[in-house]
């Protein structure tokens, strides 16, 4: 072999173990995302979050030395898709977690994340997914799986709660109606057997569930169902886009309800298109403060928005938020499996049971504080409501919006919520 065979061999060796190291000094993460299905209107912003904040964190330093992978897939909401991608994912570059979707992919790939123990913190909030070892007897063991905020069932239950003062001080007679709106799907369905068994406790009368796609589209003969049933509150269980056009036909069809809308339902790009059919939406906020709100936090919150918006002047929805403060408690779980063995998926795991109210650091007054343990996957019971204001034209751009208070998303109520025995994983 001549010198220069041999430099060139050493130099392709040295190349070849530089990129082993490099695969070796990173950790592995997969990224669900919805920007071209069903709920894209919601998961664009959230998904834009996730990835913001965990380009920040390897910007910072990574964890534990470490740079994040982040493999960030558009599925289009197709459960096929997330199969597809989990099977990639819990192969040979195993991943350490998930940044999950949906509620129908995330409850199709519970078993697998159990036997694979792969951790997903998903932007599914059903109450199936809180029950770690499947002990209430209503779902089966979820032990990896996790979610930031309150579940749908326990946000629908504040919600009723709060719609049963309301309708007692408001002095009418006789009982309210409530109804369950949504497509027939998982995630719409999710909390609507424990909505409408609270809701009969509670003294409504429960009327008959109607269906609307997930879609935008024409929903005025649901519209002209609620008016001849006379409903008075009614659960909108879509993500904003389909919601906005129940409530575009009902405010035409002259409709007199009160609208409780899921966690995706209601947000202020939701308030801007809905315009005035929006005005006062009740709905659940996870995080403490919206954009530009008074908070510590939000100075990271604004480091991280500038990954994608250098200039600083993209206004970033409630969901967005949510995406940053949820990156952030598995940034912080993978913190604490790295110095305790390794970020393995095990590890990552139990890097979510190390703490008690924890919010991530640096996001103080943002994020509200979440506990998870071994036995109980609900992070909290604490569901804040907040209403949407409209008060005038909503054209233009969002900021000007909102700047002007033409949009607010006002404070109704904080319900505390009893862990019950028999609401656990329903």
């Amino acid at each position: 072999m001549t010198m220069k065979s041999l430099l060139g061999t050493v130099s392709l060796a040295l190349l070849l173990g530089a990129a082993a190291t490099s695969a070796q000094a990173q950790i592995s993460i997969g990224h669900l995302q919805d920007l071209s299905g069903g709920t894209s209107d919601v998961g664009t912003p959230y998904g834009q979050g996730v990835a913001d904040t965990f380009a920040w964190v390897n910007k910072n330093g990574g964890v534990g030395g470490k740079q994040l992978n982040v493999d960030s897939n558009d599925y289009g909401y197709q459960v096929p898709r997330a199969i597809a991608l989990y099977k990639k994912w819990s192969g040979g570059d195993k991943v350490a977690a998930i940044m999950g979707w949906g509620t129908a992919d995330t409850e199709a790939l519970t078993g697998f994340l159990a036997q694979d123990k792969i951790p997903d913190i998903s932007g599914s909030y059903a109450a199936a997914l809180t029950d770690p070892e499947g002990t209430s007897g209503k779902a089966k063991a979820a032990p990896y799986n996790f979610f930031y905020g309150p579940s749908y069932s326990d946000a629908l239950r504040a919600e009723l709660t709060w719609a049963a003062e309301d309708w007692k001080s408001k002095g009418k007679p006789g009982k309210p109606k409530f109804v369950h709106m949504g497509a027939n799907h998982p995630y719409p369905n999710a909390p609507k057997a424990a909505g409408e068994a609270l809701a009969t406790e509670l003294g409504f009368e429960v009327l008959p569930p109607l269906v609307f796609a997930l879609a935008p589209g024409d929903y005025s003969a649901q519209c002209l169902s609620l008016k001849s049933a006379g409903a008075n509150y009614a659960y909108l269980g879509n993500t904003a886009a389909s919601n906005i056009s129940v409530m575009k036909a009902c405010k035409t069809a002259g409709v007199d309800i009160q609208f409780l809308s899921n966690v995706w339902g209601m947000d202020e790009n939701g308030a801007k298109a809905a315009g005035d059919a929006a005005d006062g939406v009740i709905f659940p906020l996870r995080t403490a403060v919206g954009w530009g709100g008074n908070a510590p936090g939000m100075k990271t919150v604004v480091e991280i928005s500038k990954m994608s918006d250098p200039t600083g002047k993209v206004y970033r929805p409630v969901h967005y938020i949510a995406g940053v403060c949820t990156a952030l408690y598995m940034k912080e779980a993978l913190d604490w499996a790295a110095k305790n063995g390794g970020a393995t998926g095990e590890n990552v795991a139990k890097g979510f049971y190390q703490k008690a109210n924890w919010v991530p650091a640096g996001m103080e007054g943002v994020c509200n504080p979440s506990t998870w343990t071994e036995k109980d996957h609900r992070p909290t019971t604490t569901v804040d409501l907040y209403r949407s204001k409209v008060s005038g034209a909503t054209d233009g751009d969002i900021n000007d919006v909102m700047a002007k208070g033409t949009i607010k998303l006002e404070k109704v109520k904080t319900v505390e919520l009893p862990r019950k025995a028999e609401w656990f994983g329903w």
